[in-house]
């Protein structure tokens, strides 16, 4: 055998040997078509939803022409459809939390509060009964309808019932919407609406006052008599369920959501938090006072209030009553219980622009949060839940590290703290 032909024969072996291994490897596979993911949605609805529907007690005839009519919305956020490469959770690099000045644009909420006085006349008759029968006030109540759908003027762009069939079946919380699928199916199957008129957001947040379906179920009241629970084009059904819905996580009637204050320097930010609540007029000795200089009111002094400071010494600093935290059950967030409480505050006439101005304190990424948060547990400290997040423990601790450390306190996290924390 010649040198050329011993050398084809080799190539050809391998060759050969290369492409059995080949085709004994595992093939890559290829994506499911979305018609071929449509087909599975409509399985999964027949065998696996419909028997928890059954057992939650909705009727057959409601879950087979809701159900029949539900497509998938594949726009939606953070969706996992069986058969795609699994979702990757996102890196925390990004700004997460800008500067809260932007939250509070001057402009949007004086229009919001003319829009608000002039709704408080068209429904000033609604609003007292309401509060005679839950205790919130009506500017309380106008605030948060102006905050989640601009007193119902805001579009709802998606079929309700679409939105949460998605979510339940390929979005990476799938229990969550699943549950809350079921109780979407027992607003419609109990009459209160069809399911072609159930409204809501892409996150499967229902009508005006944009309640998930679970916390329709609670919460939702008829207050115009008509039979129905309506909380899309009925304003006392709407602004009646949110009144319920505070009365029963805890509102306190009677009393205010909270006050702008000056804090003293000598007096440590280090001190806010509803656990680390005392008396006003206990806060009032230490030397805090309102920004206004108006006395706190007399009805108040002996009841319990806390420090707020969500910019830490970077921005307006607050005493606040456990109505504030009350809001934030509506949504957790300081900076949405303050535009609450502020709104409310200048559609009933009693205050205006906070006086304080919100420092520039949007420029740590929360990737840098989070390992912040890590260094202070690390030492000891409570900071509440490690999630790149800087939250009134996080605030706090900050604080007490700065003056163990010999820092005037901040309580907020800037570029000089992590590179401080980091050592």
């Amino acid at each position: 055998m010649t040198k050329e032909t011993m050398s084809g024969t080799l190539i050809r072996l391998a060759t050969a040997l290369l492409f059995g291994l080949l085709i004994s490897l595992p093939q890559a596979r290829a994506e499911p078509s979305r018609a071929e993911v449509e087909g599975q949605f409509r399985n999964w609805v027949n065998t696996a939803l419909w028997p928890q529907a059954e057992k939650a007690g909705i009727s057959a005839a409601t879950f087979k022409t809701v159900m029949a009519q539900a497509r998938l919305v594949w726009s939606l956020p953070d969706l996992a459809p069986p058969g795609f490469p699994p979702v990757r959770e996102r890196p925390q690099t990004q700004a997460e939390f800008s500067s809260p000045g932007p939250y509070f644009n001057e402009a949007r909420l004086s229009a919001l509060a003319a829009s608000g006085r002039a709704l408080a006349v068209q429904h000033a008759a609604t609003l007292r009964k309401i509060e005679a029968t839950y205790g919130v006030p009506g500017p309380i109540l106008l605030a948060i309808w102006a905050r989640e759908t601009g007193y119902g003027k805001a579009k709802l762009p998606y079929p309700a019932i679409d939105v949460l069939a998605t979510s339940a079946f390929m979005s990476t919380r799938k229990e969550l919407f699943t549950r809350e699928l079921i109780d979407a199916l027992h607003i419609i199957d109990g009459g209160d609406i069809a399911a072609s008129s159930m409204a809501g957001s892409s996150a499967g947040a229902l009508g005006q006052p944009q309640f998930m379906p679970s916390s329709f179920l609670k919460y939702a009241v008829d207050f115009d008599g008509d039979g129905h629970r309506d909380i899309w084009t009925s304003v006392p059904d709407s602004l009646a369920s949110m009144a319920r819905f505070l009365a029963e996580k805890g509102w306190q009637r009677g009393r205010d959501w909270g006050f702008e204050v000056t804090i003293p320097e000598k007096l440590s930010c280090a001190q806010e938090g509803p656990d680390r609540a005392r008396p006003l007029s206990a806060w009032a000795a230490s030397g805090i006072t309102r920004i206004s200089n108006k006395p706190f009111p007399k009805d108040e002094l002996s009841a319990s209030a806390m420090m707020l400071v969500p910019a830490g010494r970077h921005g307006p600093e607050f005493l606040v009553t456990p109505n504030f935290y009350v809001l934030k059950e509506y949504n957790n967030s300081d900076l949405y219980a303050l535009f609450i409480g502020n709104l409310a505050d200048r559609i009933a006439g009693t205050g205006g622009a906070f006086v304080s101005a919100w420092g520039n304190v949007g420029h740590m990424l929360r990737s840098d949060v989070l390992a912040m948060q890590k260094s202070l547990e690390a030492q000891g400290y409570d900071i509440g839940k490690a999630d790149g997040l800087a939250g009134f423990k996080t605030r706090r601790s900050l604080g007490e590290w700065q003056a163990k450390n010999g820092l005037a306190p901040t309580c907020f996290p800037d570029e000089s703290l992590k590179a401080r924390l980091g050592k």
